[in-house]
């Protein structure tokens, strides 16, 4: 028999569950409890599966999502998550089948976009996902940095304090969203999000240890940013501390706040090395130190995928840097963005995008232009690869000029 591919009914989720953590290389088995929980979490209206003689083989789910664009306007995205195709089942078109209805049915919403954290490269491009932000994670040999160890705290008349998991939900919705409106790629995060965040919620699959939480407060009183870090108890021989903090948030409305707390966690007593966790390739915190040497790269790749569905909409809904004019010709294998639009800037940084009959001046996939959208891959590097056509000389500059951002995009959060 054909396997079946559907949204979910009730009965089928607990071997959903099942199906999800053979897909990550998790224990198969769930209790009722985790079952539960996940349930309670999620809605089953957006979440396909696919079924062979009953049982799920494959497993995907999408959500609703607030996507911030250049400028500070965000856009309805539909968020892709929890993607597994059991290995019995592999290259049987699953996955394209229960990705190619979600975004139909993201499209007929009116969604602007759909976005998701890739595990695997190669898989998403296929679909018109490109790769938007990068992460960069650094660890810092903090004896190393030429920091001065009698540092007691930020000498702008802010101060750091530590807070409980309980004062984190109060202040860090209103923090986030402060940031996430300043910051192109970054979503937006529900309650559920800071319980478990916080540890108020603690899902059984996932191990859990109590954080050490801090804010930082301008001289004005006002929190503007947030720290969340972990420790180890590592010790060497003559008793030496060779502890390390690894950073499990550290969110700053001001770059004032961002320095004090990078400050704080490196002045910590016993660490000897702090892991920044994903952080945007452009965050201040190897140059905030004497010796930017102290901190090396450990990791270095993709993160944020973003899928345009709607061209006018998601060109419109950003800002640019120069006034200009561009037409780009979009090419789309499953039918939801392509077609050739040209692109007006005004002098005030804002576009109009509209249908047109005109020469095209580049061309591309939909994916290079998800690339583009929030500022941070390159025209003339894209048409370098090959990924990119210049169908008028300079035209991929002019795509730069208007399309490029001062600050790489980021998005914080993993979905």
């Amino acid at each position: 028999m054909p396997v079946d591919v559907r949204l979910l009914t009730e009965p089928d989720f607990p071997d959903w569950v099942r199906a999800l953590n053979t897909g990550f290389l998790r224990a198969p088995t769930s209790t009722d409890e985790e079952i539960e929980d996940r349930r309670s979490s999620v809605g089953l209206s957006r979440m396909r599966g696919a079924f062979d003689d009953g049982r799920c083989v494959a497993t995907y789910r999408s959500f609703g999502q607030r996507l911030t664009a250049v400028g500070g306007a965000e856009v309805a995205a539909n968020a892709v998550s929890n993607v597994t195709v059991s290995p019995t089942h592999r290259r049987r078109g699953l996955l394209t089948r229960m990705i190619t209805e979600d975004l139909g049915a993201a499209k007929e919403r009116g969604d602007v976009a759909a976005t998701l954290i890739a595990a695997e490269y190669p898989i998403y491009g296929r679909y018109g996902f490109g790769p938007a932000t990068r992460m960069a994670e650094w660890e810092i040999d903090v004896p190393r940095t030429g920091l001065d160890p009698r540092w007691s705290g930020p000498e702008d008349g802010g101060r750091i304090d530590l807070v409980d998991a309980s004062d984190v939900r109060k202040l860090g919705p209103a923090l986030h969203e402060r940031v996430r409106r300043a910051t192109p790629g970054a979503v937006d995060r529900g309650e559920r999000w800071w319980q478990v965040f916080t540890g108020e919620v603690r899902p059984g699959w996932a191990p859990w240890k109590d954080p050490f939480f801090a804010v930082h407060r301008s001289a004005a009183g006002e929190v503007d940013g947030l720290l969340a870090y972990v420790c180890d108890a590592k010790w060497g021989d003559g008793k030496q501390p060779l502890n390390t903090a690894t950073v499990l948030e550290l969110t700053a409305a001001s770059p004032a706040a961002e320095r004090a707390l990078w400050r704080y966690v490196c002045s910590v007593d016993w660490v000897q090395t702090v892991r920044t966790g994903p952080r945007a390739p452009d965050a201040l915190v190897a140059d905030l130190f004497p010796n930017a040497r102290a901190a090396r790269i450990v990791t270095l790749g993709d993160w944020l995928w973003v899928r345009i569905l709607d061209v006018p909409a998601a060109l419109e809904a950003r800002t640019y840097g120069m006034p200009g004019a561009l037409v780009v010709e979009v090419g789309d294998r499953l039918g939801f963005a392509g077609g050739r639009y040209c692109l007006e800037v005004g002098t005030d940084g804002r576009g109009s995008c509209t249908p047109t009959r005109d020469a095209a001046e580049v061309a591309l996939d939909v994916r290079e232009l998800g690339a583009l959208w929030l500022g941070d891959a390159s025209a003339v590097r894209l048409a370098a690869l090959g990924r990119l056509t210049e169908e008028r000389a300079g035209a991929a500059a002019i795509a730069d000029a208007l399309l490029g951002t001062p600050r790489s995009p980021w998005c914080p959060d993993v979905f």
